[in-house]
């Protein structure tokens, strides 16, 4: 898997973002972002490939990634007060853009790897655990 240079993933983070907009379609309302807007990273950490939404932020110092020859192996959680099923609205829009296809709840595969969400909530939070296996 070949990750973009930065310059480009922020392009397509943007363009992935208003492409409702942009196409007619209206936009999906998300919260503002302040670090995303001050230049903080908009993908979830170690899947340089996978956008953050906004209104997520990064729960834990590091993610878990492991790049072997069988394919990469990544363990990431993003925080935050927005809805379950916002963040379900987010990816089921922005993953499939990317290549990503759903194949289950919470479930996406894309050139031999597999992308599975899972979900916790707390205190009005919502934290999601992105894992990203080979298939």
């Amino acid at each position: 898997m070949t990750a973009f240079p930065a310059n480009l993933r922020a392009a397509l983070a943007a363009l992935l973002l208003a492409g409702p907009a942009l196409a007619g379609l209206g936009s999906l309302a998300f919260p503002f972002d302040p670090a995303h807007a001050a230049g903080a990273s908009p993908f979830v950490p170690g899947l340089p490939d996978v956008p953050a939404m906004p209104g997520l932020d990064a729960a834990e110092a590091e993610p878990l990634v492991f790049d072997k020859p069988g394919g990469r192996i990544v363990q990431a959680v993003l925080s935050g007060a927005v809805p379950r099923n916002a963040v379900l609205a987010f990816y089921d829009q922005t993953l499939p853009q990317l290549g990503w296809r759903r194949t289950a709840d919470r479930l996406f595969v894309r050139e031999g790897e597999e992308l599975r969400l899972e979900f916790t909530a707390s205190g009005g939070r919502t934290s999601v655990r992105f894992t990203l296996n080979p298939r």
